[in-house]
């Protein structure tokens, strides 16, 4: 099952949907005591798709985040080996954890705004991993697919400059607002059996910057939310976006860095597609 948030900012409706085209409205089941980000309140909301029919046409309306506010946005560096090879970076030896805050976080499909100092501003397609039970210091690796919801589309948006170049920061450089457009749906865990063997793409102004796979991860998705339960809380509606592969424009020589009216679009198998354009910065503008 796909679960989306559509409508206009603040104020999107929930709807479940099987293939991403029509969706159904489940604002009901959740007024019941469904909690979506949950793994028990996902289920009741997909008994409710299997009864009533979809009508909402996802084609034609916003679509927004699929988490309201994420508790949390744990994300995973130099996580792909290509990408560590074009950092020119050793392999970690562990996984390497920064934060971005909550409201970083957008729909799928919204502008994204260049801060006004920017000289770097790039682009990162992840695979996110969303929370749906409490995840504690789990065991091992074998016990985190229990408490995975779900997984959808992330873009790390970044501004290198601010991370690497102003006194060794990264969350400096991760966490302007709109920096983390999520979505356009979070995918259950059964649409996506095996979360290491997705394609990944993303092209600025129809140009494929990155192209690659799951596969090339160093650190699979159940070791990162054991290892992540290793230092922190996970809770439901928590993110951890789980890294970027090679062809981030910092990787180019000269870089190759996002300006006012660039496009991106993402897309992961069974996740969708994302496109947004990058703006300047507006004094006062609304976001």
């Amino acid at each position: 099952m796909k679960f989306l948030r559509v409508g206009d900012p603040g104020h999107e409706i929930e709807v479940a949907s099987t293939d991403g085209v029509l969706g159904l409205d489940v604002r009901s089941v959740i007024t019941e005591g469904a909690d979506p980000m949950t793994i028990e309140g996902m289920d009741l909301i997909k008994a409710a798709l299997a009864e009533d029919a979809a009508d909402i046409d996802l084609t034609t309306v916003r679509i927004g985040s699929p988490i309201a506010r994420p508790g949390k946005v744990v994300c995973v560096g130099l996580n792909y080996r290509q990408h560590a090879a074009e950092a020119q970076m050793p392999i970690p030896e562990e996984p390497i954890l920064f934060m971005k805050t909550p409201y970083t976080v957008q729909g799928p499909n919204d502008t994204v705004i260049i801060p006004p100092s920017s000289e770097k501003t790039d682009y990162e397609v992840e695979l996110a991993i969303v929370i749906g039970r409490r995840a504690e210091y789990l065991s091992s690796p074998a016990e985190a697919r229990e408490h995975i919801l779900g997984y959808a589309i992330s873009d790390d948006v970044s501004e290198r400059h601010f991370q690497l170049e102003r006194g060794g920061q990264w969350d400096k450089g991760k966490n302007c607002d709109t920096f983390n457009p999520l979505g356009p749906w979070i995918a259950t865990t059964d649409e996506i059996p095996d979360p290491q063997a997705l394609d990944l793409r993303l092209r600025v102004n129809n140009e494929v910057r990155q192209n690659s796979s799951t596969a090339d991860m160093i650190f699979d998705v159940d070791h990162l939310v054991w290892y992540v339960s290793q230092f922190m809380t996970l809770l439901p509606g928590d993110v951890i976006n789980t890294g970027t592969p090679q062809g981030v424009g910092s990787g180019f020589t000269p870089g190759k860095f996002l300006s006012a009216g660039d496009v991106v679009e993402v897309e992961i198998t069974g996740l969708g597609v994302q496109r947004h354009e990058f703006a300047e910065f507006v004094r006062g503008g609304t976001r």
